[in-house]
């Protein structure tokens, strides 16, 4: 099925013109970005040293590393929640906080309202941007029927299961109409099969709509490489390895493992990480 995206109104403050973000050809870029924290003991810690990264418009990158390798400082700069201490971060153009309203945040817990249904849930991005409440409705129930949760509209958080909360969150993410999704392993909290389910959903999502731009942070190398066109290795604080996944799409996830170029990308990658 083809879903035709609703198209939602940035707010007064977005500084573009309708349409304006989608024609910027480079998402986001990473100029010379370090990031150095002060610990309790007073002592600096560099994460992350001159990094040098940029994503093309309906790109869809993974970033992996071992933990603390500074995946998501990254993805917080890019939301502009953190700033570097030194290079700078641009995202469509702008400065991050400027881009805010084209980006999409999801991360490895749904958090969804418990005092709000799975519609009202999805409805919530849509309510804080101002948007009426009939549009907001049709615009909820397009994307819980896309993540094939449309019976589930009345149901409560604790009703649902794992792998329908996050599904909800996919659906509350996408109705945002975002040119960025931005996730911070959105998977990793899933069982396997439910994972490779969710997974395959949000593929066929982004396939079906306008190829958004994703930067998707995992601990699962064999996840970056089954979802994304490049993976991108973190590592000393630097980019280590930035590789294309030349496998052809469509893919078919739960089979992808037994594909030789799967294999050879796989270890390739895993000496790198180390």
């Amino acid at each position: 099925m083809t879903m035709t995206p609703h198209t939602l109104p940035a707010p007064a403050d977005a500084g573009r013109a309708p349409g304006e973000a989608r024609e910027i050809d480079e998402a986001i870029a990473f100029n010379g970005v370090g990031m150095t924290y002060s610990t309790n003991g007073g002592r600096p810690r560099q994460v992350l040293d001159g990094v040098d990264l940029r994503l093309a418009r309906g790109e869809f990158t993974a970033l992996v590393g071992r933990s603390g390798s500074g995946k998501t400082t990254l993805l917080n700069m890019v939301a502009g929640l953190v700033d570097p201490t030194s290079g700078s971060v641009t995202v469509m153009g702008r400065r991050p906080r400027d881009a805010r309203p084209h980006l999409g945040f999801m991360l490895a817990r749904d958090a969804l309202l418990p005092w709000r249904s799975a519609l009202r849930n999805v409805e919530y991005g849509l309510e804080l941007r101002g948007v009426p409440k009939a549009e907001r409705r049709s615009v909820a129930l397009h994307w819980l029927d896309a993540v094939h949760l449309r019976h589930a509209e009345r149901l409560w958080p604790w009703q649902l299961s794992q792998g329908m909360r996050q599904r909800v969150a996919l659906a509350r993410t996408w109705a945002l109409d975002p040119d960025i999704l931005v996730m911070d392993e959105p998977f990793a909290a899933l069982d396997m099969n439910t994972r490779q389910s969710v997974q395959q959903r949000f593929v066929d999502l982004w396939q079906s709509e306008e190829h958004r731009t994703v930067l998707f942070v995992t601990h699962d190398l064999g996840e970056a490489i089954a979802l994304a066109d490049r993976v991108v290795v973190i590592g000393g604080g630097r980019v280590v390895e930035d590789l294309k996944v030349d496998i052809e799409r469509p893919r078919d996830l739960p089979l992808i493992t037994l594909n030789r170029r799967y294999e050879e990308i796989y270890q390739h990658l895993r000496g790198r990480i180390g």
